[in-house]
């Protein structure tokens, strides 16, 4: 089994899925979580009327375990994850996984799968993608009363392949993600589905991503495609405060490393103007960390806010950018306790 690792080319993984050995199983039944299982099977037996399948009763998160210079593996934050996992199952009324059993899962399906966990040099990580649905057949709208949680893992490669370097980003009017007491604090499917357009949109017009106003008043910014925004200027972290952003944890991460290193944070609403004002920005999450804006363009009224007067990440966002990696590869002390160490 072991010689089929000098197939995988982990300098060169794309951000795809890549079969592994096991994914974990956890169902809901009774009023009550059963035990964790084992599957080699990638596919789901899953009922034609499953409410996941109707009515969107889907959430699902996303995490990285890094093979460190030591050796050591570690999954980065992942009590955040199951916390804002259980914060979606009170939004859209799906039973909730406790943190314990959410980290027994993880750390069981790392584990099984350590052979495609990339080694330390290569930059590349292994994806976690935990999926909790609604399986009950029903054809009422209501919440369903039997659940399937499922976690998978694929090796992905580093997001930037040529170096950390920064992309154009263009604002998009015409459709809204998620509406402002909507289900964009939620990591829900459908939240993904609505940006489909605008992402497709912004590619067909030559830009890495989509940029999103706020939906209410088109006013302030919202979220940059999938990831949460932030700017840099006088020396303060700023990003912005809304009820259809969802709460990201690389984001929380960052601004505490800001503060840690001396800057102002704020989190608040930021006009679209005061784009014009900032000295660095980026887009933040799991799968870059910090993808830097060299800038954003407002095509409807003419402008285009340029960030990067050099085309370069600047100085802070690559300070944190480092920092936090640093942290999640074991280079820099974890004096957080954001790491787990998979024993």
């Amino acid at each position: 089994m072991h010689n089929e690792m000098k197939e995988i080319d982990w300098a060169n993984l794309s951000f795809g899925y890549m079969k592994t050995d096991y994914n974990v199983r956890i169902n809901f039944r009774n009023g009550a979580w059963g035990e964790l299982e084992v599957s080699s099977e990638e596919y789901l037996n899953l009922h034609m009327a499953a409410t996941c399948l109707h009515y969107g009763q889907e959430a699902f998160e996303g995490l990285k375990a890094f093979r460190g210079k030591d050796g050591k593996v570690r999954i980065f934050r992942l009590e955040e994850n199951a916390a804002r996992l259980q914060s979606t199952c009170q939004g859209i009324l799906m039973a909730e996984l406790p943190i314990e059993r959410f980290k027994e899962a993880i750390l069981k399906v790392v584990k099984l799968n350590e052979r495609f966990i990339p080694p330390y040099e290569t930059g590349a990580s292994l994806y976690i993608r935990p999926l909790l649905i609604g399986t009950s057949a029903q054809v009422g709208v209501h919440p369903a009363n039997e659940y399937m949680f499922v976690v998978f893992v694929t090796p992905v490669g580093p997001y930037f392949k040529g170096g950390f370097s920064t992309n154009p980003y263009v604002i998009i009017r015409e459709f809204d993600r998620s509406a402002p007491l909507g289900t964009g604090i939620y990591k829900v499917g459908g939240n993904y589905a609505a940006s489909l357009r605008a992402n497709k949109k912004a590619h067909e017009l030559g830009y890495s991503c989509e940029f999103y106003l706020d939906a209410k008043e088109k006013k302030y910014i919202d979220e940059c495609g999938a990831a949460n925004f932030f700017g840099i200027k006088d020396n303060t972290y700023i990003t912005p405060k809304s009820t259809s952003i969802l709460p990201s944890i690389t984001n929380k991460s960052l601004m505490q490393l800001a503060e840690d290193m001396g800057l102002k944070v704020e989190r608040r609403p930021v006009p679209e103007e005061e784009l014009a004002t900032f000295e660095e920005a980026g887009a933040c999450g799991t799968a870059a960390v910090i993808s830097p804006i060299e800038r954003i363009d407002d095509l409807e009224n003419g402008k285009s806010y340029v960030i990067s007067k050099d085309g370069k990440p600047g100085p802070i966002c690559t300070k944190l950018y480092n920092k936090l990696r640093g942290i999640q590869y074991g280079d820099e002390p974890d004096t957080y306790g954001w790491v787990t160490i998979v024993e």
